[in-house]
């Protein structure tokens, strides 16, 4: 099929606040409120003359694109406002007609010169963000679901496209081999602060949903857990070893634990390694571990080779992949794999899959990681990526520490519920993530289009652009 040329003819950004029901605590940051951005776009085909919106949005997470001690939480949501503002500026001046993923590459070549004093997960944030709302517009004119435009290859990625480690590979063969996922496995996050028992919470919110991990366990019914460790070594030996006995009751179970960023040396985490394995009461939790996320601070880390510990323990970069080539300079170090994150961008992620199957040699891997995605738009177009992606499982922890689609109307919440039984609950207290026996189910982010058969109340938000 061919790739289409088009233009952006129109593009807003909006914000809506929403509440956390429960503090998220991870890194250098304890998250109690947010901003998510929404970006809405229009687009034409210069060959039909046929136009269509498109729609993407996500969650602006302060203390993780950036993590200077320097700059404040609402310092951080101001950068990714620029970002976003930036994005659109550079767009709507291009009126060159080019393809989806022509786009999409020039754009993030001209926003990383234009935006050059913010690091690179910055300044790809309004690029990533774009992306996905030109496919969505191109989804809707050519009346295909998001698996169907990357697996025609409608977006026109070519050989140009692939960085240099890929040469040579088949493109179109890859995409057209990509089959969804129907469900995936939950890996539910348990945040440095989130209650373990019962007991831990001082006041309940009695709100219908789980507030602490074993009634997680209870509820949900997950075996897939992404436990979050400090760099205090006595805090996180103590806290991993609570956790484990309240796994022990699971026949089976697999984690993952990340640093973000919070080990200063390579020897500062093989000091917990060691203690985990000297603990006899963490043995099945060592027997465990998937692998182990961003333990090394981004400025360390792409520049401190990890060869052992990577032999002991598979090792991810989430935080250091700034750009399409940070995953191949991670893997000359001893990285063997990547996170996919829609706000990094989802082209990103589908080459970091190719590089997974093109490199010589065994264990290259992708996982799925969140960014507190929230009900609506957000978590559906990340969990569209990671279905198409093949992947076993998912963190997702927007239902746990937000309000369902907290500052969303009734009606806005009744229209996502319609479009996507499976995917929601819906009841008097909102709209919330369905999750059974550990799986969310994925079959109705097939429709036309980005997953956007319903799109968000723009009037009722703030205007940023």
């Amino acid at each position: 099929m061919n790739a289409p040329k088009l233009i952006v003819l129109s593009a807003e950004a909006f914000e809506r606040d929403l509440r956390m029901r429960l503090p998220f605590r991870f890194g250098v940051v304890t998250l109690r409120e947010a901003t998510q951005v929404y970006l809405r776009i229009k687009v034409r085909d210069v060959d039909t003359g046929l136009e269509a919106d498109g729609h993407a949005a996500e969650l602006m997470v302060p203390k993780w694109f950036d993590k200077s001690p320097t700059l404040s939480e609402a310092d951080n949501v101001d950068q990714l406002r620029r970002s976003v503002k930036c994005a659109i500026d550079l767009t709507l001046n291009a009126k060159e007609p080019l393809t989806a993923a022509d786009h999409a590459w020039r754009l993030d070549a001209k926003q990383r010169k234009t935006l050059s004093d913010e690091n690179g997960l910055v300044a790809g944030f309004g690029p990533a963000l774009m992306a996905r709302a030109v496919l969505d517009a191109l989804a809707r004119l050519k009346k295909l679901s998001f698996y169907q435009l990357i697996q025609h290859n409608v977006a026109g990625l070519t050989s140009e496209h692939l960085p240099d480690d890929l040469e040579g590979f088949a493109l179109d063969e890859f995409l057209a081999n990509l089959q969804p996922r129907s469900s995936i496995a939950l890996r539910h996050t348990v945040g440095l602060a989130d209650a373990l028992t019962p007991n831990d919470i001082t006041e309940r919110l009695n709100d219908g949903l789980p507030e602490s991990l074993s009634e997680v366990i209870d509820v949900y019914q997950p075996n897939y857990f992404k436990l979050k460790v400090s760099g205090d070594l006595n805090t996180d030996l103590q806290r991993l070893t609570d956790i484990a006995a309240l796994l022990e009751r699971l026949p089976d179970y697999r984690i993952t634990l990340d640093g973000n960023e919070q080990f200063a040396s390579v020897q500062h985490f093989v000091d917990l390694l060691d203690a985990i394995e000297k603990t006899p009461a963490l043995r099945r939790l060592r027997d465990a571990l998937l692998f182990v996320e961003q333990p090394l601070p981004r400025a360390l880390a792409l520049d401190c080779p990890v060869h052992a510990l990577s032999r002991r323990v598979p090792l991810l970069i989430d935080e250091s992949d700034s750009e399409l080539n940070s995953y191949h300079r991670a893997r000359e170090l001893g990285y063997q794999g990547v996170s996919s994150k829609n706000c990094k961008g989802l082209y990103r992620s589908l080459l970091n899959l190719a590089r997974t199957h093109h490199w010589t040699g065994e264990g290259w891997f992708l996982s799925g990681e969140d960014l507190t995605t929230q009900a609506g738009l957000c978590v559906q177009q990340d969990l569209a990526l990671v279905a198409l992606l093949g992947l076993e499982h998912v963190e997702r922890n927007g239902h746990h520490y937000v309000d369902g689609m907290s500052g969303a109307t009734e009606p806005e919440m009744d229209a996502f519920a319609r479009a996507h039984p499976s995917l929601y609950r819906r009841d008097e207290s909102g709209l919330h993530l369905r999750i059974n026996e550990g799986r969310i189910a994925l079959d109705s982010l097939s429709s036309i289009g980005f997953t956007s058969e319903a799109v968000p109340a723009y009037d009722v938000m703030r205007v940023i652009t």
